[in-house]
């Protein structure tokens, strides 16, 4: 079978390539306890549950809006009016889509051009790469360096990683897998750079409600008229409100970006299932108690995480300021970060991921999350802890 050449640019997600090798592993009768992916383990609240059985009841079931449901649109401009101080038209400026996923594929599809470069920070969540080459293009990272015990970029980085080619700056707060929550200074500096290079921007803020210690999500696009005439605004209801199953997701943006996306979503998609966007329209309009409940679960498992870390020979634990993912600076082991996922998958029994798989900038992290908790981390911490302790043992020399 001859099999289209943009095929062989894909690279399954480094969470897919981990997951293998684990399957294999248990296929052998081993027991694993994973740390590796960002699902929540929270339920969805029983008022989006029943808003969706309603929507059955009602008739709900037909094709949706192409766009999304203009009861949703409505819903979404509402949000994005309370929580981000940000105005959209409903009726052309809003788009809805079968996840985060789809708006970035989306996009991506409507912004570049084959041979475009696509600006996105280093670490940073591997999903990008595949739908930037599908369209033709190639990713150039922003590298970062550990500041102050964050993840942080500056101007330079970004001048760095320009090119003439240079289309778009794809920026995700809180930053998966970092942890860190961008400030209104830093957003601005890179708002600032992709007006000088006449940049678009993508902007990835799928755990804007998962956000610690009192701090407060930014979206680039709030920073002015002109950050907002040139950002696309991403999100989804997966995190905050304990949906990913549902695959409901948005865009927002200006008026042409918008119309253009929708063209590529009519070739492949009818959106989210008309009853999933009735259902979403109560988990934006109703009681958000259940996000902040789970927003302090969240937090008090990242202090959990960051104290049962903390303290082991070699290992740093860096606390994240938002997001589900603690990174683990662990170069003090003196082994790459792949090594050390591996031996503590299979000598420890406990899955992670390594920094290294989302960028050279992430080699000597491991990236742990903490969307399952329970039994599910304590005994993933204990099991953690046994493998760098030995690890760690290992690395010494004799006395």
């Amino acid at each position: 079978m001859n099999v289209a050449e943009r095929v062989s640019t894909l690279q399954p997600t480094a969470v897919n390539r981990v997951l293998l090798e684990a399957r294999q592993l248990q296929a052998e009768g081993r027991t694993l306890i994973s740390l590796m992916r960002g699902q929540p383990d929270t339920p969805t609240p029983t008022h989006i549950v029943e808003a969706a059985e309603r929507a059955l009841r009602d008739g709900h079931t037909g094709y949706p809006d192409n766009q999304g449901e203009p009861i949703l649109r409505q819903a979404i401009a509402e949000k994005l009016r309370r929580d981000n101080g940000l105005t959209y038209d409903a009726s052309r400026e809003i788009l809805v889509t079968d996840g985060a996923t789809s708006g970035i594929f989306t996009a991506l599809a409507a912004l570049i051009q084959p041979g475009d470069d696509v600006l996105l920070p280093d670490p940073i969540y591997d999903a990008y790469a595949s739908p930037i080459a599908i369209w033709g293009g190639q990713p150039r990272p922003i590298r970062s360096a550990i500041h102050a015990g964050r993840f942080a970029i500056d101007r330079a980085a970004l001048e760095a990683a320009y090119t003439p080619r240079s289309r778009v700056l794809l920026l995700n707060t809180p930053w998966n897998p970092t942890g860190t929550v961008w400030t209104h200074a830093e957003l601005t500096a890179c708002l600032d750079f992709a007006a000088a290079r006449d940049l678009r921007v993508i902007s990835d803020e799928i755990y804007e409600s998962l956000i610690y210690d009192g701090r407060r999500h930014v979206s680039p696009a709030a920073l002015s008229p002109d950050a907002r005439a040139r950002t696309v605004l991403v999100n989804s209801l997966s995190k905050t409100y304990g949906m990913t199953g549902w695959r409901v997701g948005y865009c927002a943006g200006p008026v042409e970006i918008i119309q253009a996306m929708l063209l590529v979503l009519q070739q492949f998609s009818r959106g989210p299932a008309t009853l999933v966007q009735h259902a979403a329209v109560s988990a934006l309009r109703g009681d958000q108690a259940s996000v902040r409940t789970t927003t302090a679960e969240y937090q008090a498992r990242r202090d959990h995480v960051v104290q049962a870390l903390t303290g082991l020979p070699g290992v740093v634990p860096l606390v994240p300021e938002g997001g589900l993912f603690v990174m683990l600076d662990v170069r003090g082991l003196g082994r790459r970060s792949d090594d050390v996922r591996r031996f503590l998958l299979h000598d420890a029994g406990v899955v992670l991921i390594h920094g290294s798989a989302y960028g050279a900038a992430g080699e000597g992290a491991l990236r742990v999350s903490f969307a399952a908790g329970g039994v599910t981390l304590e005994r993933g911490l204990e099991r953690l802890r046994d493998g760098l302790l030995k690890l760690a043992s290992a690395a010494s020399p004799n006395p």
